[in-house]
Order: C-alpha cells, then sequence, then structure tokens
C-alpha cells in the first residue's frame, strides 16, 4: 500500500466552496483501479493548509494510470482554482506499523 501525501495551500477565503468543490470531485478518485481510501484534513494551525492522504495499492496506480486519466484532467479542472500553489506531493510506504490502539499521546 502506498500514502499520496498532497499538501494544498487554498486562497484566504475560498475554503468553503473549495471543500464543495472537492466533494464533487471525490467520485473521480474514489472509482479509479488501484484506489484504497482517502482523507482531507485542514490544519489546525493554518486554516488555508489542507492534506490530502489518498491510499493507492500500488504507486503506479497514482503515478501511472490515475495522473494520465481524464478523471485526473477533470479534478485539476474542479480544485485547481482554488489552490494559491501548485499542490506538494509525495508518496510513502510503511516502514512500522502501530501494534495496537494506544497512542503516545494518550
Amino acid at each position: 500500500m502506498i500514502l499520496e501525501v498532497a499538501s494544498l495551500m487554498v486562497r484566504p477565503g475560498e475554503q468553503p466552496a473549495f471543500e464543495r468543490a472537492f466533494a464533487r470531485a471525490e467520485p473521480l478518485f474514489r472509482d479509479a483501479a488501484g484506489y484504497l481510501s482517502h482523507e482531507l484534513r485542514r490544519s489546525v494551525e493554518n486554516e488555508h493548509h489542507y492534506a490530502l492522504l489518498i491510499e493507492w495499492r500500488r504507486l503506479e496506480d497514482h503515478t501511472m494510470a490515475f495522473r494520465r486519466s481524464h478523471a485526473f484532467e477533470r479534478l485539476r479542472d474542479l480544485l485547481q482554482g482554488f489552490l494559491l500553489t501548485a499542490p506538494d506531493v509525495e508518496h510513502f510506504q510503511a516502514v512500522a506499523m502501530p501494534s495496537s490502539g494506544l497512542h503516545l499521546a494518550d
């Protein structure tokens, strides 16, 4: 499993409209081959900063298949106008998994 982490900086005052557009865009990646799950989070410290976390079965499901698809073009069209800069995207693979439901902050 690969975790895509996209850092998104939304134009000030555009957060509600961005979140509505994102809701319309969700089926575009949810229906993609290799898609497993996603989550959109807004920063507590900076309300303009969002983190989009998408789990893919394989790296190529995102980088080769999805990014070359019509769905990706549509996603970009729906969200690009709300962003201050191009998204910063990285892919992560697990090197350690939690062994219990306990968290360090608990």
